[in-house]
């Protein structure tokens, strides 16, 4: 049912529907394009962060509901690069949500920021967008029965359910082609891009590093003397997609000799190398209040978290162990090699946004790899020269 200060809106918007494949519907006013899309529909509980929500890799191909009442109120930034050619404002290059739904839609925003509303960005990126919906009530109904596929119809178009995580996302996100971040850095890393961040590049080249960004299946084993470390990223859908990157991991945990660091989808991956399973959360956790507790100290963080799936960890691989538990339902939010440097965690330490409780492990990561490095350049008898790799240089 739409509201009475909705219907005042609907002077100058079309209707549009969020249906979803459990039959139930919710009419609304379309802010964004005037166009129809499926998805998976899935809820996030973060109070702020908007754009970099939509523009996170990870919710490809998903309908975004918003618990935050009000949305759009700080507008959208513009499209400013820091220092190293990345993003300030934005995870990618383009919204990749396949949809939002907010309960209100703020038509007038205010902030220093700010050079967009957040319906025009929608607009320019031809993503619909649906205001005046009882985001609770769909909210309630992802929780007891799961997060489901769901369709946006503008004017009253028949729903087409489309499930997105039969497809390769991993493919469509992730880059065609390595791209090198400061290339001055000390130490040099590669990036198993699987739809990563930016603000994970951020972390990693803000410490030193020297990243390079390789394509998801890159087998980056022929070219392991080029690297001093190894970080697998995060990414949509599901892990399953991903035969070749995990083959090769499974192949870099006997071989790789050097430190080795998973976030979000790398720690689904790094699980499934190491023997582990995967299976799908009811509805996931997405939001930025979500504990992870350290198993051997028994801190508990406030962690940013963006995933549906998550690792079988009730019977580990011999040599590996728990390392984050999620507090609140028990899945899994870390594993550990108990001899190698390899470890990985299901939240995002990078935040952006969210608290960043626990970006030290981005710290004690290039750490582990600096050790590695002189300790490998003080065994060599001689510095073995870098493979070369054609990349574009960004930054």
């Amino acid at each position: 049912m739409v509201s009475l200060r909705q219907q005042k809106k609907l002077n100058n918007n079309n209707i549009a529907t969020l249906t979803l494949k459990s039959g139930q519907s919710f009419t609304g006013v379309s802010f964004g394009a005037d166009t129809n899309v499926s998805g998976e529909a899935v809820f996030t509980t973060s109070l702020v962060g908007y754009p970099e929500s939509m523009t996170d890799p990870s919710y490809t191909g998903q309908i975004l509901v918003f618990t935050q009442p009000l949305i759009g109120n700080y507008g959208v930034p513009g499209p400013v690069k820091d220092e190293y050619g990345l993003f300030k404002y934005f995870e990618s290059e383009k919204i990749q949500v396949a949809g939002i739904v907010v309960n209100d839609y703020a038509t007038r925003y205010s902030h220093w920021t700010a050079v967009e509303s957040l319906g025009e960005w929608c607009k320019r990126f031809n993503i619909p967008a649906i205001s005046g919906v009882d985001t609770r009530a769909v909210v309630h109904i992802l929780r007891e029965q799961g997060s489901t596929l769901g369709h946006i119809g503008i004017n009253g178009a028949k729903p087409v359910f489309a499930d997105p995580n039969a497809d390769n996302l991993v493919a469509k996100v992730s880059t065609p082609v390595p791209v090198e971040y400061n290339r001055g850095g000390d130490i040099k890393i590669a990036v198993i891009d699987c739809g990563v961040k930016q603000n994970i590049l951020r972390c990693l080249v803000k410490r030193g590093a020297h990243v390079m960004v390789l394509p998801y299946n890159y087998d980056f084993l022929k070219d392991a003397d080029a690297f001093d470390g190894l970080f697998i990223s995060n990414g949509p859908g599901s892990p399953t997609t991903c035969p070749e990157t995990i083959a090769h991991l499974r192949k870099a945990i006997d071989t790789f000799n050097k430190p080795i660091f998973g976030i979000c989808m790398g720690n689904l991956l790094l699980g499934m190398a190491a023997g582990l399973d995967t299976y799908k959360l009811p509805f996931g956790n997405r939001g930025h209040n979500q504990p992870a507790l350290h198993v051997q100290t028994g801190q508990c963080s406030i962690t940013s978290q963006n995933h549906g799936y998550a690792l079988n960890d009730k019977a580990m691989p011999k040599g590996w162990k728990k390392l984050f538990v999620n507090a609140n339902d028990g899945s899994n939010e870390g594993i550990c090699h108990e001899t190698l440097p390899i470890f990985s965690v299901q939240f995002h330490p990078e935040a952006k946004g969210g608290p960043q409780d626990t970006e030290y492990l981005f710290q004690e990561f290039v750490d582990l790899v600096r050790e590695a490095k002189g300790k490998q350049t003080k065994a060599a008898v001689a510095e073995p020269q870098a493979t070369k790799i054609p990349v574009p240089v960004v930054a």
